[in-house]
């Protein structure tokens, strides 16, 4: 479900007039700790762990494929070279070892789960990206496989791999969104990237092709100078792309087709 930003910010004007007034009278304010050491990109531990039950639990969708986390570039001139990522609690600190496309697989550590850690990138808060990657060993190049991007959607909502809003509007939103509604609905729009900047994307499964309209491109060709900062697609947008993961009539094993823009000719 794709919420935008004015709406968001609307919302709380709103509240501080009246809905503010009135959840506090129905429900306490939930107490967040924070610590002032940590930067806002890191991500929680126990959250990862929570992506990986989920793409256990739902296998099914992608049988062949492993689970993995990897890290992209969000704004403009980051250095992805060099990212040392390690997991960070109160007393343990364990190093993630990166492959060369910044993508690692989890651990499993019961002490770090007890001590409520986080991952932790050598990088600032907001240069990054964090999605999860679930991919089917063997497909043809240029190609994802819709059931992969369906794991994938619920492995990474599970674990809370979202842009890195303001943390008023990451509360708002954590409250609107559910991996439900944002992998299995036509409004979800879960945000996928290509490897290079996208010219079209086409559905392929049997004899039945179909190429995604433009809404389904470019993270809908709605990103506005004001809107773009709080997107985690700032400096990839033109690699951006939804699929119809709410779409039964297309099966799990459904290619995506990529044509990328340097392979079409002026």
């Amino acid at each position: 479900m794709r919420i935008h930003l004015s709406l968001l910010l609307a919302c709380l004007l709103a509240g501080t007039l009246h809905g503010t007034v009135a959840l506090a009278q129905t429900a306490p304010v939930p107490q967040v700790k924070v610590d002032a050491t940590r930067d806002p990109v890191d991500k929680s531990y126990r959250k990862m762990l929570q992506g990986v039950q989920r793409f256990e639990r739902d296998h099914a969708l992608a049988p062949q494929a492993v689970l993995r986390f990897r890290l992209l570039p969000r704004q403009p001139g980051v250095d992805m070279t060099g990212v040392r990522l390690r997991i960070a609690g109160d007393t343990v600190s364990i190093p993630l070892p990166l492959a060369e496309d910044n993508s690692f697989a989890p651990v499993h550590n019961a002490q770090a789960a007890r001590e409520d850690a986080v991952l932790i990138a050598n990088r600032k808060a907001t240069t990054m990206s964090w999605r999860a990657q679930v991919i089917t060993p063997g497909l043809p190049p240029g190609t994802r496989r819709l059931g992969d991007l369906r794991l994938e959607c619920r492995a990474g909502m599970d674990s809370g791999l979202i842009s890195n809003d303001p943390e008023i509007i990451s509360w708002l939103s954590s409250m609107l969104y559910s991996t439900d509604k944002v992998c299995s609905q036509p409004d979800g729009n879960y945000l996928f990237f290509a490897e290079r900047p996208l010219f079209g994307v086409t559905l392929v499964h049997g004899e039945r092709r179909l190429a995604l309209p433009f809404s389904m491109l470019y993270a809908g060709g709605e990103q506005t100078p004001a809107s773009l900062p709080y997107c985690d697609c700032q400096v990839l947008l033109d690699r951006t792309y939804y699929a119809p993961l709410w779409d039964a009539s297309w099966p799990d094993d459904t290619l995506l087709e990529f044509t990328y823009m340097d392979e079409v000719g002026p």
